[in-house]
């Protein structure tokens, strides 16, 4: 009878879960659709473009908004269980508020372990590729940055023609080993720049130990500087926000390369809120669905379905915006990163731990 009663729960809470998710697909795909078509009005592509576009960004915003989604699900079925009778059947015959609770929740926190080490890799290669697939068609092409194995390569549009920068990878504020192509129009080399230093913590790059090959009827003279200055359009703050895109880096890459990551380049407090966000995701399900069980179980009236609903509603939106807080507190420096990340999942530890409590007693 227990294991029949087990896979009832289970197999139903389970069913619910991919019900809400295909809704909230569905809803995505709908509403990004429309910035798609947007995008590419003005291009000769057909409609399977952003279609295809579309399908491949949305699971990337669905894993963002799980534990919202995972919350409308527990909400969903326990009502549901609890307005058909079957909650009161299963006290009867010895299940308890926290027995059913630890059952709804344990799927919760498996969930998201499935979801970071099997479907997060997915997700990520898939936002790679929608990426480089945007950029491809992207109207503000003459401004690009990317990284490559070779380092950081950068084109500028100029009034006069075009700016192309190659460098070694960002060291806090610096670039090492800049070398700077300045192209006319018609993408003919009219001075070359080489440094072994540039700060570009501003608009105004400096640069050091500088040697300038200038064309003059067709010869290159070459001359050195000790110092000069550039304006770019780029500084070390934008360069930097290349590597910020939490949806193309997996739980697994991050994990395996982190230290690898660091020495590309990569920001350490950038990383550690990557991975630590990443990591509290199990746990986050785990809480939002005890939050989901703490207001459905305290009751067997169905009278109370609007008043719950709203509640529910509220408290989990009022618990996304505190997260959000924490986190600017974190990335502003004001607290720890690492912190401003667990600090909403330890309080709601505590607030869930008492409400948990309250419901056996039911």
């Amino acid at each position: 009878m227990n294991k029949i009663i087990f896979n009832y729960l289970l197999k139903n809470f389970i069913k619910t879960f991919f019900y809400i998710l295909l809704f909230f697909y569905c809803f995505g795909v709908i509403l990004n659709l429309f910035e798609e078509i947007e995008f590419f009005k003005n291009l000769n592509v057909n409609l399977l473009a952003p279609l295809m576009l579309t399908s491949i960004f949305v699971p990337s915003m669905i894993i963002k908004i799980l534990p919202f989604i995972i919350f409308v699900s527990s909400m969903w079925f326990m009502m549901k269980i609890r307005n058909n009778k079957d909650l009161l059947i299963l006290k009867v015959i010895g299940y308890s508020n926290l027995k059913i609770f630890f059952i709804l929740a344990s799927t919760s926190f498996v969930l998201g372990w499935l979801v970071l080490f099997v479907i997060n890799p997915i997700t990520s290669s898939l936002s790679i590729f929608y990426e480089k697939t945007k950029s491809k068609y992207s109207r503000d092409i003459d401004h690009l940055a990317t990284f490559n194995k070779n380092g950081l390569w950068i084109k500028e549009h100029l009034s006069s023609g075009q700016r192309i920068i190659s460098a070694d990878k960002p060291n806090g504020f610096n670039l090492i080993n800049v070398t700077i192509f300045h192209l006319d129009k018609n993408s003919n080399l009219i001075e070359k720049i080489s440094s072994e230093k540039v700060n570009i913590k501003s608009n105004q790059w400096k640069l050091e130990n500088v040697l300038v090959f200038k064309k003059d009827k067709d010869i290159f003279f070459k001359k050195k500087y000790n110092n000069m200055v550039i304006d770019s359009i780029y500084n070390h703050e934008k360069i930097n926000s290349l590597y910020k895109n939490l949806s193309t880096m997996s739980f697994i890459d991050t994990i395996l390369n982190y230290q690898k990551l660091l020495e590309n380049g990569y920001n350490k407090n950038f990383l550690d809120q990557s991975l630590h966000k990443m990591l509290s995701l199990p746990f986050f399900l785990f809480l939002m669905t005890a939050l989901a069980s703490i207001f459905t179980m305290n009751t067997l009236k169905k009278s109370e379905n609007l008043k719950l609903i709203s509640l529910g509603l509220f408290t989990c939106v009022a618990t996304f915006y505190l997260n959000d807080l924490s986190l600017a507190l974190g990335l502003t420096e004001r607290i720890p990163i690492v912190l401003s990340i667990w600090a909403p999942v330890l309080a709601l530890s505590f607030f869930t731990l008492i409400g948990v409590l309250q419901i056996n007693e039911k």
